[in-house]
């Protein structure tokens, strides 16, 4: 990466004014400002490049400025900004819900509502579940993220830096036991630890709540800030079957996971389960705030008219945002692409796990993927200091990547769908060198 010398920097003088005027609660990895960015690249205002493998947080599957992304947005400026769907229709809303609707898993009457973001997303699955079931009680998971609002908020797991002293949460959440494979008990094969998981499960509807007062289970097919987590079916099968059998609403909540990162529209599909809802966010936009709620029909027109909505919902750029999203995944074969993207990324960091015993573990589903740092492969002691370390020291040599988990000890990839071969393999190569810089040549 090409930098500047500090005299010549325009991103001092910003950041500078940015500690004076924004909280110091909303943070950034980098610290500098964004002018352009193509593709997988970020170019800063002082003319650095950054290659992107955060994708503004999984934001960002068909890459920076995609010309029918631009297209779409420019073209429906210049017809309308927005009308509010509330107040005077438009026929994106429409199109975009049926083409969702189409997409989604399960041959049954869907129906879609759209919003603003994942959070809100969540909020109105929850609204919808209450309010279709009659029921109050809602399960979610152990390292589970859903959002920062108060009932998203409520349902996530990590406490810091998401929930410390934000409290009193909303009532009625409950949390069970979520898969984590990389430090399962050794002692049990998957097979044990799948049925004891799902045993504490069925604990949980005995002694925490009882299953005729639950309304609905949220589910992550893969936990995203958790640490990329991924289960296995036998555990998603096991807990949409006993959902089914206390009638109990499950809800697969895509907002990471979705439009291709997993190597398909919805991950669950995956495990071969059919969710009631899921809510949908991030990449569906392509950057342009959107969220929405698909599900079955009759659970989706439970709440009567002016009970679910938003000033800004299913906004017009975000439908048509969206809908150019849905014909590049379709003519660019991202699905696909996410598979062979996590292949090579899986490959590498393999590769480099037998030079370095920091690496734990290497994992991923299509595009997904992330590697838990440990202090050796032995305890599994989390270390979260290397991960910031290596970290820095990767956006200082022009990559950028995020960590995740609750020990704040994974690396994870976010890298757009679209990426060349080439910039990907030079981003794992400044990956590799940032972590040689820290550990050394072991």
């Amino acid at each position: 990466m090409n930098q500047k010398k500090p005299a010549e920097l325009k991103g001092t003088e910003w950041l500078e004014r940015r500690n004076e005027i924004v909280p110091r609660a909303i943070t950034s990895g980098a610290q500098t400002f964004a002018e352009k960015a193509k593709g997988s690249t970020i170019i800063d205002i002082d003319g650095n490049e950054y290659i992107d493998f955060a994708g503004a947080i999984g934001t960002l599957n068909v890459g920076h400025g995609h010309p029918k992304v631009i297209k779409a947005i420019q073209e429906q400026a210049e017809n309308f900004v927005h009308t509010g769907f509330n107040v005077m229709m438009y026929q994106s809303y429409i199109e975009l819900a049926e083409k969702l609707a189409s997409l989604a898993p399960g041959k049954h009457k869907k129906k879609v509502a759209l919003f603003n973001s994942g959070a809100e997303a969540v909020e109105n699955a929850v609204k919808i579940a209450r309010k279709s079931t009659g029921r109050k009680g809602i399960i979610s998971f152990t390292r589970g993220f859903h959002g920062r609002t108060l009932m998203t908020m409520s349902m996530t797991s990590k406490v810091k830096p998401y929930k410390f002293e934000f409290g009193p949460f909303a009532p009625e959440v409950y949390r069970a036991q979520y898969p984590y494979p990389y430090r399962k008990p050794e002692a049990l094969s998957d097979e044990q630890y799948n049925e004891m998981l799902l045993s504490q499960f069925q604990e949980l509807l005995t002694t925490e709540i009882t299953a005729e007062n639950v309304a609905a289970v949220v589910l992550e097919p893969v936990q995203g800030e958790g640490g990329f987590i991924i289960p296995d079916k036998e555990f998603i099968q096991g807990i949409a079957q006993l959902c089914q059998e206390h009638d109990i609403l499950f809800i697969a909540d895509e907002i990471q996971t979705g439009f291709g990162r997993c190597g398909s529209y919805f991950a669950v599909e995956q495990f071969d389960v059919i969710p009631d809802l899921i809510t949908i966010s991030k990449s569906m936009g392509a950057g342009v705030p959107i969220s929405g709620v698909i599900g079955r029909a009759d659970l989706m027109d439970a709440s009567g008219p002016g009970e679910l909505g938003g000033t800004y919902a299913g906004s017009p750029l975000g439908c048509q945002s969206a809908l150019a999203v849905l014909e590049i995944i379709k003519e660019e074969n991202l699905n696909e692409r996410a598979k062979v993207i996590g292949g090579i990324i899986k490959q590498r960091m393999r590769k480099i796990q037998e030079q370095f015993k920091q690496i734990g573990d290497v994992r991923g589903l299509g595009a997904m993927c992330a590697v838990e740092i440990v202090e050796d492969q032995h305890t599994k002691t989390p270390d979260p200091s290397s991960v910031q370390t290596i970290i820095e020291e990767a956006t200082q040599n022009g990559l950028l990547i995020l960590k995740a988990g609750v020990y704040s000890n994974v690396i994870r990839f976010l890298t757009p769908l679209t990426i060349s071969e080439e910039k990907l393999d030079e981003g794992l190569t400044i990956l590799e060198n940032s972590m040689k810089k820290v550990w050394g040549n072991q």
